[in-house]
């Protein structure tokens, strides 16, 4: 590849169909080299370094706002010169980031430049957000998304098309209180530098499908109520969960009142110290696996069942064989 040195060698293999990917890869990857081989090519078409990262590092969203419903719809933090903001079409950029009824806004489009390496409370308390999209999502040094989504209350369908976590930490409250959400997708997300995913779900009190089931949760240390309130979830699927460093699952359940059968035996709660109403409120379960669980070991465990209906518990230590 090192050999391509010239912009004639990349337009050869581009005119060729079949090649075509190859041409879009190169365009990516070898840019920067055909820069430091020729001056003259540099020169010629004009790219600047600077230009080729924003090209290749920018995020861009389309929001879909509610009907009706008028205010903000991303928050900014003060960092206006990184933030593109268009309505409706791509032809006049504008610095709002708050729709009035005036507007008649059908659509929305951010483009975000790559300085930008935290997504920290982006979309909080938007609450006249319909529909988000991520068109491209090709950065990854993005460090946090904590509250990213955080009290969304209209918004009902999130799309993450390339969307990237490789380097997250925490998705601490993440979608708390997305009360409208009935379907979320999470099937790309990389999870293996998290070691945070508090209040994650909490509160989507409509969510009935979640797709986790490739969660990495080896670096997990606080799933303190992660699916709390989720009171329209039927089933949960966490076979692959790893809480071998997991210390505080208190909440973690709390009146998810929909579940009705619940497999946690991948469990392990070796280092756990605080269990407090886990499972307060499951007023529909009838099953549950927990055979790993030996919760004499556990600090906090009051009020673990109250309020829920299990039938068929599952699970083989002393502290519940003398209950």
């Amino acid at each position: 590849m090192e050999q391509i040195k010239s912009i004639n060698s990349l337009e050869k293999i581009k005119n060729k169909y079949i090649l075509k990917q190859i041409f879009d890869n190169l365009r990516q990857i070898m840019t920067l080299k055909l820069l430091k081989y020729n001056k003259n090519f540099q020169k010629k078409i004009d790219i600047k370094l600077i230009d080729y990262k924003k090209e290749y590092s920018k995020i861009v969203i389309d929001i879909i706002p509610a009907e009706n419903i008028y205010g903000n719809f991303i928050n900014i933090n003060n960092n206006e010169r990184y933030y593109h903001i268009y309505f409706n079409d791509d032809k006049e950029e504008t610095k709002r980031n708050k729709i009035i009824k005036e507007d008649k806004i059908l659509k929305i489009k951010i483009i975000i430049d790559y300085e930008i390496k935290s997504l920290y409370k982006l979309f909080e308390n938007c609450k006249c957000i319909k529909k988000i999209n991520f068109i491209k999502f090709n950065r990854k040094d993005i460090s946090s998304m904590s509250y990213m989504f955080c009290k969304c209350s209209l918004l009902e369908e999130l799309n993450f098309f390339n969307f990237n976590t490789d380097k997250i930490t925490t998705l601490k409250s993440m979608f708390e209180q997305c009360s409208s959400l009935k379907e979320l997708n999470l099937s790309n997300f990389n999870t293996n530098k998290v070691t945070n995913m508090t209040w994650m779900f909490d509160n989507c009190s409509s969510l009935e499908k979640l797709y986790i089931s490739n969660f990495n949760t080896n670096n997990v240390k606080d799933m303190r109520g992660m699916f709390s309130r989720c009171s329209s979830l039927k089933e949960l699927n966490l076979s692959n969960f790893n809480t071998n460093n997991v210390k505080d699952m208190s909440f973690m359940f709390y009146e998810c009142s929909s579940l009705k059968d619940l497999d946690l035996s991948s469990f392990n709660i070796n280092n756990v110290n605080s269990m407090g109403f886990m499972f307060y409120g499951c007023s529909s379960l009838q099953k549950l696996s927990i055979s790993d669980f030996d919760i004499n070991k556990v600090d906090n465990k009051i009020n673990i069942f109250k309020n829920s209906s299990i039938k068929d518990l599952n699970i083989f230590n002393s502290y519940f064989k003398n209950k």
